[in-house]
């Protein structure tokens, strides 16, 4: 297996509101990554998406360890939406109780790798692709106002890469009470390949190209190092954050 994470600033933003980690565990080989993308005023959206990904990691890093291989992985959807639940509530009253904080909030999105496969929550805009030789596939589904658009069949995917509404986000971390994430899962075989990218990588890069800098990368270091390049090529008007499993 191999891993790695790059998070750049970007050619525009003053400050980096994405924040990636990742986890490893000596017990059932479970790996745990995460990726935020924050929102909010001044320096709201660093702490709100820090704030998520280390209640996150903290909670999953707790419990990770009693799951056993060869398990139902319903355990680790449990675990990953009690995790996202109590990262939603940290930022929520963090941000009720500061009013310079007021509104802020997060994308979450996160993988939890075994041996039985891998398990995906996600809240917001920031994407998992499943990539293999064959294809490239978007595991989760975007929680914006042009993806609905997209589902009602008012605008095609192309159109909505230039529409004005395309980053505004329907569903995030800590601007609600609760906050439920989409779970899914996929059957991981070998060389299969896992990417965890904010929007400042797919609004300049397209599903093709990830797929063919991933499958002609020598590795998951050097993939990372140029798909953040490519974005910040092409002017990179926002954060850009990339994070890469390999089977």
């Amino acid at each position: 297996m191999e891993l790695w994470g790059i998070t750049d600033c970007g050619k525009v933003r003053k400050h980096n509101q994405d924040v990636f980690q990742i986890s490893t565990s000596e017990v059932n080989d479970t790996v745990v990554l995460v990726v935020c993308d924050g929102m909010g005023g001044a320096n709201a959206g660093n702490i709100a998406s820090e704030l998520a990904a280390d209640t996150f990691m903290n909670h999953m890093d707790r419990h990770i360890d009693e799951y056993n291989s060869g398990h139902d992985l319903t355990y680790i959807a449990e675990l990953m939406t009690e995790a996202v639940h109590v990262a939603n509530d940290i930022v929520y009253q963090k941000s009720m109780s500061d009013e310079e904080l007021n509104g802020m909030g997060t994308t979450l999105t996160a993988a939890v790798s075994t041996q039985d496969g891998v398990v995906v929550a996600n809240v917001g805009d920031s994407r998992l692709y499943h990539v293999t030789f064959e294809k490239i596939t978007q595991i989760t589904r975007d929680h914006s106002v042009v993806e609905d658009m997209i589902q009602r069949g008012e605008i095609t995917r192309s159109e909505a890469h230039q529409h004005p509404s395309k980053n505004l986000i329907t569903r995030v971390l800590g601007t609600s009470y609760d906050e439920l994430p989409d779970i899914f899962y996929i059957d991981m075989k070998a060389d299969d390949i896992i990417i965890l990218c904010s929007d400042g990588l797919t609004n300049v890069v397209t599903d093709n190209e990830i797929q063919f800098e991933l499958l002609r990368g020598t590795n998951v270091r050097e993939s990372c190092e140029v798909l953040v390049d490519m974005a910040l090529g092409r002017g990179a008007p926002d954060n850009v954050t990339v994070v890469i499993l390999k089977n």
